[in-house]
C-alpha cells in the first residue's frame, strides 16, 4: 500500500493537465504512482464552478490546513519553550522549526505568533522580544560616490565560483556598522556557509580601526579564512595587510550593490535589535558585543535545517569550543 503524502503544486498541475484532456482518475493515479483514492479525493474537494484548477486547489488546501491548526491547544511544555526562546531573541519561525527538530512537536508559526499576541492581551511582555523591521531602506551614500579608488582592489567578478556555492567554511563578508552621530561602531563579519556572525566595537571609521578589529576577530579562526569581501569604503583600503596577516584573498562588491554582501547586510540589521540605529556606540564594550552575537549565533536558521550557526561551524571545523560562544573564544 502506498504511503500517503501531501500533493505538491507541481503534482496538482499534472492532475489539472490530464484531467482537462479527459484522462481517467485511474490513468492519472498510475502516471503519478499515487492511489486512485488520492486523485478522487483531490478532484472532489478542490473542483470549483470552473472545474479543477491547480492554483485554486493549492489555495483551498492551504486554507483548510490553516483552519485545522487554528485552535491548537499548546501544552505547558510548548508554552515554556516558546517563552524561553523568545527571551533569547529567537523568531517564532525559528522556535517552531527547532521545536520540531528537538522535540518532534509540530505547531505552525501562526500558532506561535497567536500565543505571543494572547500573552500581550493579558499584560504580558513577550511581544517585546519580537523583531520589528519596518524602517525604509536608505542609501548610505549620495548620488555620486566620492570614496575614491581603493589601491589593489579586486572586483567580486574575480572571486572564485566556489564562494557562491556555500559549500565550504571560510568565505567572509565584511562591513562596518556606525553609531548615531558617527560615535563608535562595529566591525562585522558574516561567514557564508555557517552564517556565523562576529562583531567587535571600533572607536572610529578609519582603516586602522577596521583592520585591528577584523584581525582580532579572525586570528583565532585563521585556518578558516579563505576570502574576505568588502564594500568600497575607504575604511577597507588597507585590505592588503589583512590578506597578508590572515593568509586570504580579498574582493570588493560593485558600488551600490549591497546585495552582493547580502548576508552581512541582513545580519547587521539583526544586530540593530540590540543596538538601535539611534544609539551612539562609543560606550559599547567587547563583552556586550559578544553577548549579542552569541545570541544571534545560537538562533536556529531555516536555511540550515534549523541548526544554529554555532552548530554548523563546529561540525564543519571540528572545533566545538566555539559552541561556548565568542566571549569564551575571545577571552
Amino acid at each position: 500500500m502506498k504511503k500517503y503524502t501531501q500533493l505538491t503544486c507541481e503534482q496538482r498541475y499534472h492532475i489539472y493537465l490530464l484531467n482537462k484532456q479527459g484522462y481517467s482518475q485511474t490513468f492519472i493515479a498510475d502516471s503519478m504512482d499515487r492511489n486512485k483514492s488520492t486523485i478522487s479525493r483531490e478532484l472532489s474537494r478542490n473542483t470549483g464552478k470552473r472545474g479543477y484548477r491547480y492554483q485554486q486547489a493549492d489555495s483551498l488546501t492551504c486554507a483548510r490546513h490553516q483552519q485545522k491548526n487554528k485552535h491548537i491547544k499548546l501544552t505547558a511544555e510548548v508554552i515554556n519553550y516558546i517563552s524561553e526562546k523568545l527571551k533569547e531573541y529567537w523568531s517564532p519561525q525559528q522556535i517552531v522549526g527547532r521545536l520540531e527538530l528537538d522535540k518532534k512537536i509540530k505547531i505552525s508559526t501562526e500558532t506561535a505568533y497567536r500565543f505571543v499576541l494572547q500573552n500581550k492581551a493579558i499584560g504580558g511582555e513577550l511581544y517585546k522580544y519580537l523583531r520589528h523591521q519596518h524602517k525604509k531602506y536608505r542609501k548610505r551614500y549620495g548620488k555620486n560616490d566620492y570614496r575614491g579608488i581603493i589601491p589593489g582592489r579586486v572586483d567580486i567578478d574575480e572571486r572564485p565560483d566556489v564562494v557562491n556555492t556555500r559549500t565550504r567554511i571560510g568565505d567572509w563578508e565584511v562591513d562596518l556598522v556606525i553609531g548615531k552621530g558617527h560615535k563608535g561602531g562595529f566591525a562585522t563579519l558574516a561567514e557564508r556557509k555557517s552564517r556565523l556572525y562576529l562583531a567587535l566595537p571600533i572607536a572610529n571609521k578609519t582603516a586602522q580601526a577596521a583592520n585591528d578589529a577584523i584581525t582580532k576577530l579572525l586570528t583565532p579562526l585563521k585556518h578558516w579564512v579563505k576570502t574576505l569581501t568588502f564594500d568600497n569604503g575607504r575604511e577597507f583600503s588597507w585590505h592588503d595587510e589583512l590578506a597578508e596577516t590572515l593568509g586570504c584573498n580579498t574582493y570588493f562588491a560593485k558600488p551600490y550593490h549591497s546585495w552582493e554582501r547580502g548576508l552581512n547586510e541582513n545580519h547587521n540589521g539583526l544586530l540593530r535589535q540590540f543596538f538601535p540605529k539611534q544609539m551612539a556606540l562609543d560606550n559599547v564594550s567587547e563583552k556586550e558585543a559578544f553577548i549579542a552575537t552569541d545570541l544571534m549565533n545560537n538562533r536556529p536558521r531555516k536555511c540550515l535545517g534549523y541548526k544554529t550557526p554555532f552548530e554548523v561551524f563546529a561540525k564543519m571545523t571540528g572545533k566545538d569550543y566555539f559552541l561556548n560562544g565568542s566571549v569564551t573564544l575571545m577571552g
